[in-house]
């Protein structure tokens, strides 16, 4: 058959042609018209459809780079980019590393040159070891570059973050505020959302507070947020803080002032944890005193270098476990009953060490001390393993409850412990009690005193935790929520209920973690790195979801040619 003129013309415009690169930025990938800028694909090749789409998708490029030298300048660059596109990938993975690592922009270099010495070693005999070494050597990773990927990957995160808690029936948040190492006001703000039958608890901003932290302020910065983030404010349905006076205040407090603008209820929860360690301080009356004297011991020996030193050369000597005593410090949960925990197991050697150095603290052998010393060990583990329970990502306030509730049952097996003198709960106290006897058989011990201070202990818990007397349902889990999604249509209402409860936080537990993460990104040795970097180092830090190389590469790519 002989090809007419009209056919032959129409076949040649539907394959590529090289000047379509340079008027529209396409290329030929495997049978298709591929935009450099927007990755689109165009499978029919008719020279009419790619100038539509670069018409139309990318009009202010035209009219930035008009068709000559500029064009074909920006195009080639384009190009570039786009052959680069594994690199790319394989820089934004490795900048990635180094975020999550708390490591600074600068160790990209070194990452890069430690790649190229292990490769050269690795691969040494492999025959396109020469491409492996040229490939990396072509990925960039100076700090510029992992600054920038950084920024861009979290931009990504929150786009998405946005846009499923605008998806969700309701939202919750965690807030907290705390200081960084240049004494500058970090406010943490967590958000937990179901987002479809997964239930994400995510970070989505530290927000630098410039002057004081009082609620306006608080109010004032997180209102800016949610306005230019487009948060649904209509959606948020509780507020868990650490109940200072600038969250919880009457009439300034942050949730005061957030009510008054939404114009209407939103619950407001008081972290349990931070209750829990404050019912588990036991400071008060003769059980405070034992404490004091435990500290006052361990900062003689301890905050003394000579003294310290002397001591654990004694435990050395005496084929002690333990290398040193343990200082307390008021701000960590757990240091109470760690530290008491070191001391007993150190008792022996610490009077000796006392005596060694001519100083007199009697109680320390007196029975009667000794009890409430040693009931103070095992209630204060007890009260750790309740801590250390409720710590976590994705507690719900209803698992958090369900814990409080069972150890408050558990106080008063332990006053029944206590009474009958069995000390089944209680290690560290039958022990020496049993040491006690089997030296004194005669000896009589009031333990009644110690199910007093339980009493006293369990009537705290219920006083604190008042507001949390929901009914007991069990904690929940991704199935649960599975499971409300695929009810029936008719049971609308209660499904919304049910995930409702669900997003509600317990605890400011992630706010602690996030600023756990702020101290190692933000330390002395990067005192000076910016509020957006630092919070684009602590998204990516803290999110589950994870960025999209390759759309982050067609982003840079959009965002240059504009």
């Amino acid at each position: 058959t002989v090809m007419t003129p009209q056919r032959k013309k129409d076949d040649e415009y539907r394959t590529f042609q090289d000047e379509w690169t340079e008027e529209f930025a396409f290329v030929e990938r495997a049978g298709s018209a591929v935009c450099l800028m927007c990755n689109d694909k165009i499978a029919s090749m008719k020279r009419s459809n790619v100038k539509r789409h670069f018409d139309t998708r990318h009009a202010t490029f035209a009219s930035k780079y008009p068709a000559g030298d500029s064009r074909k300048k920006a195009q080639q660059q384009l190009h570039v980019w786009t052959r680069q596109g594994d690199y790319n990938s394989a820089s934004f993975a490795g900048s990635l590393a180094i975020v999550r690592n708390g490591k600074p922009f600068t160790d990209g270099e070194y990452a890069k040159t430690l790649m190229l010495d292990v490769a050269n070693e690795l691969f040494d005999d492999l025959p396109n070891k020469d491409k492996i070494i040229k490939r990396i050597q072509d990925m960039p990773l100076s700090a510029r570059t992992v600054h920038d990927r950084t920024i861009m990957m979290a931009n990504q995160v929150e786009e998405t973050q946005v846009k499923d808690i605008n998806a969700a029936p309701f939202f919750s948040l965690a807030l907290d505020e705390s200081t960084d190492v240049s004494h500058l006001a970090q406010f943490s703000v967590i958000a937990r959302y179901a987002a479809g039958d997964t239930l994400r608890e995510e970070s989505l901003a530290v927000l630098p507070i410039k002057g004081s932290t009082r609620g306006e302020d608080l109010f004032k910065s997180f209102m800016e947020f949610a306005c230019e983030k487009n948060l649904p404010m209509d959606k948020l349905l509780s507020v868990c803080t650490d109940g200072a006076p600038c969250m919880v205040g009457e009439k300034k407090g942050f949730v005061a002032l957030l009510r008054e603008h939404e114009n209407r209820p939103i619950l407001s929860f008081h972290c349990i944890l931070h209750q829990e360690a404050l019912c588990a301080q036991m400071c008060d009356g003769q059980l405070g005193e034992v404490m004091s004297l435990v500290i006052r011991v361990i900062n003689f020996i301890v905050a003394r270098a000579l003294n310290d030193r002397q001591f654990k050369t004694l435990l050395d000597e005496v084929g002690n476990n333990y290398h040193g005593l343990l200082l307390h410090s008021n701000v960590r949960w757990l240091s109470r009953g760690k530290v008491l925990s070191r001391f007993a197991a150190c008792l022996n050697e610490i009077r000796n060490f006392l005596e060694m150095k001519g100083i007199e603290h009697p109680e320390l052998v007196e029975t009667e001390w000794l009890l409430k010393f040693y009931y103070l060990v095992d209630m204060t583990e007890h009260l750790n393993q309740l801590n250390v329970k409720m710590q976590g990502i994705g507690n719900t306030v209803l698992s958090l409850q369900h814990a409080v509730f069972a150890f408050e049952n558990k106080l008063e097996l332990f006053i029944m412990d206590l009474e009958t003198g069995r000390l089944l709960h209680f290690e560290k106290l039958r022990q020496f009690k049993d040491a006690c006897t089997a030296s004194e058989p005669t000896q009589n011990f009031d333990l009644h005193q110690l199910a007093g201070f339980t009493s006293s202990l369990l009537q705290s818990f219920k006083a604190r935790f008042g507001e949390f007397q929901m009914k007991k349902l069990q904690p929940e889990d991704q199935l649960i929520v599975k499971t409300w999604n695929a009810l029936p249509v008719t049971y609308d209402t209660l499904k919304r209920v049910s995930i409702a409860v669900l997003t509600m936080f317990g605890s400011t537990y992630s706010c602690e973690q996030s600023f756990s993460h702020l101290k190692n990104i933000k330390s002395n040795l990067r005192s000076r790195l910016t509020d957006e970097s630092l919070n684009a180092c602590m998204k990516l830090n803290l999110t589950k979801y994870q960025p999209d190389y390759k759309q982050a590469h067609v982003d840079r790519n959009e965002k240059t040619s504009t």
